[in-house]
């Protein structure tokens, strides 16, 4: 495979990345408007909420076996359109059954779209022969950010959620199908199962142990129950406890994404300078100091001021724990262990979805929102504990552990 064919792959799948950031925050910072538009109860919204994450999670154990016929570029070029697609249907309806069924097709594709993306971005980085998997997760955030400062304007001008989504999928669905056509799945670099083929792959995909992946699944399933209390709650933790506005409220999740963009446009070098354990501790104490600040802050600014150090600790987790899960499997049994790994472990990401939105709405109607804070902070230093998963003696970035400068073609 050419320098330029990779770089190319990379720079289009970046721009997959930025696209579903902007499509998931202007989903999640508009929850309090698509409530209200539907006549949706607190009681019932945390339903809604975790109806999404089980279908995704179905959605990528299905990907894990159709990437092997139909390669994972496909399915993130198709999937991508479709969660677009169902965002605009999110705004579109006006009964309870319509937006059931437009956040139902939104959760099976973005499952499709998830372990998709992951996984390419899982083997351009092998095929790199460097971290470069924290990049593609900032141009997420970067679309993150996008996304939820467009819906700041839509709140701030009261507009209808149909007008405010209608101009935004307009653009994007032509640049995700454009973006598509120039996805690669990487280069496999050195190991068992080198050149294998899809039967080789889809053979050692099956050989991949959960107990192997146990640890990794766990911090991802942390990982995502602080950031699914962010995204889900910190609106209405806003509007609800701090008493700010509705317009207020759309600022934490955009703060969370500044900060989470900043950790994840210079992670990449620090996981190359000090290796992937000592990056994801760090996060990991930092982001339990941010639940902390959030769950004692007197007002909104510093509500929103501990959200902020929350995007900066939760940063690092996600990316390191896709690329150790590829990078564990890849060494263990081949390329296609590696799409496998990803796929799996990708389901954790919608358990930790499932768990964090119901548990903080649960302790929060029955205790205290604040003391709801607590529980993501907690579970987000144990993080700290299985960091050592993040340790790999074949494929270790920095401190003289990168391949060649000749095969760095970024």
């Amino acid at each position: 495979m050419t320098d330029a064919r990779l770089r190319r792959g990379r720079g289009s799948l970046a721009v997959g990345f930025f696209v579903q950031g902007v499509t998931f925050a202007l989903l999640v910072t508009r929850i309090p408007a698509i409530q209200d538009r539907y006549g949706i109860s607190d009681g019932l919204l945390p339903v809604f909420l975790a109806a999404v994450p089980v279908l995704a999670g179905v959605a990528s154990v299905f990907t894990e076996k159709l990437v092997v016929r139909v390669g994972a570029g496909r399915v993130l070029r198709w999937s991508q359109p479709v969660v677009l697609l169902s965002l605009l249907a999110v705004g579109a309806g006006s009964e309870l059954w319509t937006v059931a069924v437009a956040l139902g097709v939104f959760g099976l594709a973005v499952g499709a779209l998830d372990a998709s993306m992951n996984m390419l971005g899982v083997s351009l980085q092998r095929a790199y022969g460097r971290s470069i998997m924290l990049g593609f997760h900032a141009s997420y955030s970067l679309g993150g950010i996008a996304g939820a400062t467009l819906a700041w304007v839509g709140a701030h001008g009261d507009l209808p959620l149909f007008v405010s989504y209608l101009p935004v999928v307009a653009v994007l669905l032509p640049v995700a199908f454009a973006g598509g056509r120039w996805y690669v799945d990487g280069e496999p670099g050195p190991g068992p199962g080198l050149g294998a083929g899809t039967a080789e792959a889809g053979s050692a995909s099956g050989g991949v142990a959960f107990k192997a992946l146990l640890p990794l699944c766990l911090v991802m399933t942390f990982a995502y129950i602080g950031d699914s209390t962010v995204s889900n709650w910190s609106a209405k933790y806003l509007q609800d406890v701090l008493h700010s506005s509705e317009e207020l409220a759309t600022v934490p999740y955009n703060a969370y994404m500044v900060t989470t963009l900043l950790g994840r446009a210079v992670g990449d070098f620090g996981v190359r300078r000090f290796g992937a354990v000592l990056v994801v501790r760090g996060g990991a104490v930092l982001a339990a100091l941010g639940f902390a600040v959030v769950a004692v802050a007197p007002g909104a600014w510093v509500g929103m001021a501990g959200f902020t150090l929350l995007g900066l600790g939760l940063s690092v987790i996600v990316p390191q724990t896709f690329a150790a899960a590829g990078r564990l499997a890849f060494d263990r049994h081949g390329p296609g262990a590696s799409d496998a790994a990803v796929a799996r472990l990708n389901v954790f990401n919608y358990v930790g979805f499932l768990i964090g939105s119901p548990l903080v709405g649960a302790l929060g109607d029955a205790w205290s929102y604040r003391g709801a804070m607590l529980v993501p902070m907690v579970l987000v230093l144990v993080t700290v504990v299985y960091a050592t998963s993040f340790a790999s003696p074949k494929a270790r970035y920095g401190g003289g552990h990168e391949r060649p400068r000749t095969v760095d073609v970024g």
